[in-house]
Order: structure tokens, then C-alpha cells, then sequence
């Protein structure tokens, strides 16, 4: 079963992320709460995902512990193959979003986690920018399932 395993927003951009227990997201605009939430919001900085077995590879292969919620993304998930999601739909919990590109490793998380393999290690392994298309609740826990 896929699931929500993590989740995580900053008030502004470059505050650390803080892990919550649930989230509150709005169609077009964001996650209440969250640095990107905005009226009008564009597709893809609505909110984003990223495989917690793509970190977990990273810190093994480093023998190193990033936090799962330093890597910036807003759901960390288990169990599902983000890269396949694109154009597609999906239910978390009482939420639906919709895929709509790869995250690109940056320059600026990878001074910020202070490790020069971010970007090379995470190239397609970044996570996913989706669009949310039914308003809800996200909890850690919550099953994600294809539509």
C-alpha cells in the first residue's frame, strides 16, 4: 500500500520545514500555512512530493542522516513510484491532486543541506510538483492511490 509518511511547511522560503501530523490544502492555492500558498496559485508550486526510499538510498549511500523533511518537499511518501505520475491523477485521502512535473534538484538545497551530491543524486529522483484539484485534509498515514 502506498501511504503518506511525512509531512512537512515552512511559513516563508527559507524557513526549515516542520514536520506536521496533517495538512489543510486548497484547490488553486496551495496548503494553508505553507511559504507557497497564494490566490492563483500556479499548477505546480501548489504542493509537491517526494519518495522516502529515493532518501533513504541517499543517506545509506553516504552513510549520512538527512532529515526526510530537509529535503524540502511537502509529502514524503512510501511505496509509490512518483516519476510515473505525470498527468495523472490521485487520492490522498479525501484529497485529489494531479502530477505535473519532475522536481529538479537545486543549487540552493544542496548549499542548504551542505552535501555536493544532492543535485547529481537527485536527478530524477527529486519528487513530483502537483496540482490540487479537490480541496481537504492530508495525514501522515493516509493511503495515495492512482485514479
Amino acid at each position: 500500500m502506498s501511504k503518506v509518511f511525512k509531512l512537512g511547511i515552512a511559513k516563508n522560503s527559507n524557513q526549515e520545514i516542520q514536520e506536521v501530523d496533517k495538512i489543510e490544502i486548497l484547490s488553486g492555492k496551495g496548503i494553508i500555512g505553507d511559504r507557497h500558498f497564494q490566490e492563483d496559485n500556479e499548477a505546480k508550486n501548489q504542493i509537491t512530493l517526494i519518495e522516502s526510499e529515493n532518501i533513504d538510498y541517499f543517506n545509506n549511500k553516504f552513510n549520512i542522516q538527512i532529515l526526510y523533511t530537509d529535503f524540502r518537499r511537502n509529502i514524503i511518501t512510501k511505496g509509490i513510484k512518483l516519476n510515473e505520475l505525470i498527468n495523472k491523477q490521485l487520492m490522498i485521502g479525501e484529497t485529489k491532486i494531479m502530477g505535473k512535473e519532475l522536481c529538479r534538484p537545486c543549487k540552493h538545497l544542496q548549499e542548504m543541506l551542505n552535501h555536493k551530491e544532492i543535485i547529481k543524486e537527485f536527478i530524477q529522483k527529486g519528487g513530483l510538483r502537483c496540482e490540487i484539484l479537490v480541496s481537504g485534509i492530508i495525514k501522515v498515514g493516509d493511503e495515495i492511490k492512482t485514479t
